[in-house]
Formats: structure tokens, C-alpha cells, sequence
């Protein structure tokens, strides 16, 4: 396999999810591989996205939690909450599985270099350092990053890379966009004390979901405090001398916070990778275009992960890095990823649920389509005396009901989706979920008695 006309059979630019996999798959197969990563090993999941997020909404919850005990017969005294001490251990947490992902690539002798690289010829890396190699293949594997609008002022903002190391909970906090991590923030922060401003050009939050769960959530949001501006674009924003900023929004008067946030879309990470040297093909966003079995229009180079667009979701980027790595270096036929019905979750408060279409693309694709709901309040809320009702939405084909979707909101949404969504992928029908006998009681039962 190893071809010595090269330095390496695979360099791999970018560390994260994606590239982590398809460079420890390729070595395991036999190749001579080596990574560069200009930031931390890990990437944006385990540095700064999907798992520091899950500890701070964990930490979140307990708010709601600690309340809800004292209908439990628990008496607490003293509550208290120290944001620097979650936010270090969560950091320190980051620290320990950013060494897992360094140690794992080490163990299959994948060379690391903690450094910047970008292409610089045919076959031809140049590294920060000035030292420059060649490999057989390369792969792109480096992210994509927070998009920042322009406006003035724009240089106040901070993004979600920087949520995670604040000194303190802000006050209030405006947070611009209307997608998952808008909602996933807005519910910590909201959760922590800080009082909360969404900001959205649409008029529409998590538009790829269901109406009903997206309905449902805004309900909820607003019934905790979390307020909600629609048609609405930041025009400019002036820091103050007290440190503040002063805020002027499309249609409304000017307005004071403490922190203002972009959560407004991800930007492939593709400039001055040396893309152009090469002639590798991009999209009109940056993103770089890829064929089923990631390969770019120049026949050594391919891309896995956000920095294709294809699907920004971690799971989707392991996916392709180990097909990738399977279908060019190991001992099986080439294959591709299916991008088809993946499930996803959105990890506000509560937590959203989703595999399949929505009521609208079904309709869209299938024409008659019938639809099952179950809306009720958990057993624990009704204990708990909190009124916030869960709904589980299935949708089938109406010719032979067949499940084309499952959405869901509520406590442990995403824990039960993942289970429901083998059932969607295998194309199961509504009467294999009727003649499951129901695990009472449960949310998740709701699932096998929709009627």
C-alpha cells in the first residue's frame, strides 16, 4: 500500500471529528499518515461546539430541577450557582478529551503537526513551520467557523466559540439568529438568570423542523422569560463607557445589553488553504463540493465533514472520514455515506427531537399523508405542578402507512429519538409501533400508543 514516491499516503488538514477518524482508520489500514491542526485536536464538537454545550445545558437544567424538587418532599437551603466553577470543570473536561483524541491518533502513529498547513503544489503541503512534505492523498477536513454579520460595531460580538470562556453570566444578552444554537443558548442563559433577547431577521426559529415542535418551543421560551424580536437585523451596536452596548435594531428603538451574541450560520473553513493552487472547486459559500465518495474535482484531494455543507452534524463527518478512509486505503469495495433520514436534536429547554420529514416536506413529496400527535403533560411536570406540556408528532405515508418522519419535544426527547429513528431508517410502518407493548410509565410509550 505504502507509496514511497510520497513523504505520506495521507495528510489530513483539520483534526476534528472527521478528520480524526479518517486518519486513524487510514493508519489502521496501513497507510503512512500525518495530520495538521492549527487549533486544539478535537475540533469544534469536543472543543468548542456539541460536548461543552451538553455540560452547560446539564448544568442548565439543574435550575428547573432544584425548583421542581421541593414538590418531591426535598427541601434545599442555600442554593447557590458559581458559573466559573461549571465553566472550569467543563474546560477541564474539554482538556482531558482533546489528550483522548491526541493519544488515539498517537497509538495508530498518525504524526501530528500542531501547526497551520495549506496546499502549495501538486501532492504539496506547506506547513506554518516552512516545512514542506508530500502525500499521495489529502484530505480536507478543517470545519467550518461562526459567521459574524457585518454592521457597525460587529467587533463587539462574540460567538459561541467564546460563550464557553465568559468570566460571567451577563445580565441580559441579546443573541442574533433563530437555529439550534441560538435556541440551545438562550435556554442556558436563560436557565443561569441572564435575561434573554432573540433576535431573528425571519419570522420563523429552527426552520428546518416541524411547525408544531417549533410552535411548541417558542411557547414554552416565552412562558420562561425568553423574548423573541421577528423581521429583525442588527443596525449597529456602540459599546458604551460602563460596558454595556447600546443596540439598534431594525424597527425598534435602541436597547441596552451586557453581551451580544451571533449564532447566525457556520462558514465552511476554506480560505488560504491553497484550494485555488490547484484548481479545488468551491461553492458559492466556500464550501468545498465533493461526489458521493468525497472526492473533489481534483482526482488526490477529498473533503469530509462541515467544510463540504453537505450536513453540519458530527456523527455525519465521523461517517464520511471512515468511508473515506475504508473505500481509498482499506480492503472493501468503495462506499458512500447515505445522507438520507439522520436524525438531530436541538438541546434547548426543553430538548427537540426530529428523524424524517416534517409535516411539510411529507406533504411535498407524498401528497396524502396522515398524521399522528400525542400532547400531553409529563408525569413529572404534573407532579412538579410546571405547566409545559411534551408532544410527540408522527407522520406516515397515506397509502400504506408507511413512517416518513418522527418529531418530538420534551424531557429526553433526543435519548428516545435515537431509538425511534433505527425504526424510521429501517422503513418500518405505524402498525410495527402499534403491536410494541408499551414500557408504562414512560414518555417514551407515548411512541406505541398514538392514536
Amino acid at each position: 500500500m505504502a507509496d514511497r514516491e510520497y513523504d505520506y499516503d495521507l495528510f489530513t488538514i483539520g483534526i476534528g471529528s472527521g478528520g480524526t477518524r479518517a486518519s486513524r482508520v487510514a493508519a489502521a489500514h496501513g497507510a503512512r499518515v500525518a495530520a495538521a491542526e492549527e487549533h486544539r485536536v478535537g475540533g469544534t464538537c469536543v472543543i468548542r461546539g456539541c460536548v461543552p454545550k451538553k455540560m452547560l445545558v446539564y448544568g442548565a437544567q439543574f435550575a428547573e430541577d432544584l425548583e421542581d424538587a421541593t414538590k418531591f418532599g426535598w427541601t434545599i437551603e442555600g442554593k447557590s450557582f458559581d458559573w466559573v466553577q461549571l465553566r472550569d470543570h467543563v474546560m477541564a473536561d474539554v482538556d482531558r478529551i482533546n489528550s483522548v483524541y491526541t493519544e488515539t491518533l498517537e497509538k495508530h502513529d498518525v504524526e501530528i503537526f500542531h501547526e497551520r498547513a495549506e496546499i502549495t503544489g501538486d501532492h504539496e503541503i506547506t506547513l506554518a513551520s516552512g516545512k514542506v512534505v508530500t502525500a499521495k492523498y489529502i484530505l480536507v477536513a478543517s470545519g467550518a467557523r461562526p459567521h459574524v454579520p457585518e454592521f457597525p460595531g460587529h467587533e463587539h460580538v462574540i460567538t459561541s466559540n467564546e460563550a464557553f470562556h465568559l468570566d460571567e453570566v451577563p445580565g441580559c444578552i441579546l443573541i442574533l439568529g433563530g437555529g439550534y444554537i441560538a435556541n440551545e443558548f438562550a435556554g442556558i442563559f436563560n436557565e443561569f438568570g441572564c435575561k434573554v433577547v432573540i433576535a431573528n431577521r425571519s419570522d420563523t426559529i429552527l426552520r428546518h423542523y416541524d411547525f408544531s415542535l417549533r410552535d411548541r418551543l417558542m411557547q414554552i421560551s416565552m412562558t420562561k422569560g425568553i423574548e423573541f424580536l421577528f423581521n429583525s437585523e442588527i443596525e449597529s451596536l456602540e459599546k458604551r463607557e460602563d460596558g454595556s452596548f447600546g443596540v439598534k435594531m431594525t424597527g425598534i428603538e435602541e436597547r441596552s445589553f451586557d453581551l451580544v451574541m451571533a449564532a447566525t450560520g457556520r462558514v465552511p473553513n476554506t480560505e488560504n488553504l491553497g484550494l485555488d493552487t490547484v484548481g479545488v472547486e468551491v461553492g458559492d459559500r466556500g464550501e468545498v463540493l465533493v461526489d458521493e465518495f468525497s472526492k473533489t474535482n481534483v482526482e488526490y484531494i477529498y473533503a469530509v465533514g462541515d467544510v463540504t455543507d453537505r450536513v453540519q452534524l458530527t456523527p455525519v463527518a465521523i461517517r464520511e472520514g471512515q468511508a473515506f478512509a475504508d473505500s481509498l486505503f482499506g480492503d472493501v469495495e468503495p462506499y458512500a455515506v447515505d445522507h438520507s433520514c439522520i436524525p438531530s436534536a436541538v438541546f434547548s429547554h426543553p430538548p427537540i427531537a426530529s428523524v424524517g420529514l416534517n409535516e411539510r416536506e411529507a406533504k411535498e413529496q407524498y401528497g396524502q399523508i396522515k398524521t399522528y400527535t400525542s400532547d400531553f403533560r409529563p408525569m413529572k411536570n404534573v407532579v412538579a405542578g410546571r405547566n409545559e406540556r411534551s408532544l410527540i408528532k408522527m407522520i406516515c405515508d397515506g397509502a400504506n402507512e408507511k413512517i416518513l418522519g418522527i418529531h418530538m419535544i420534551g424531557p429526553d426527547a433526543p435519548e428516545i429519538m435515537q431509538a425511534a429513528a433505527v425504526a424510521v431508517k429501517a422503513g418500518m410502518n405505524k402498525a410495527d409501533f402499534d403491536a410494541t407493548t408499551a414500557i408504562h410509565p414512560t414518555v417514551a410509550e407515548e411512541l406505541v400508543l398514538l392514536r
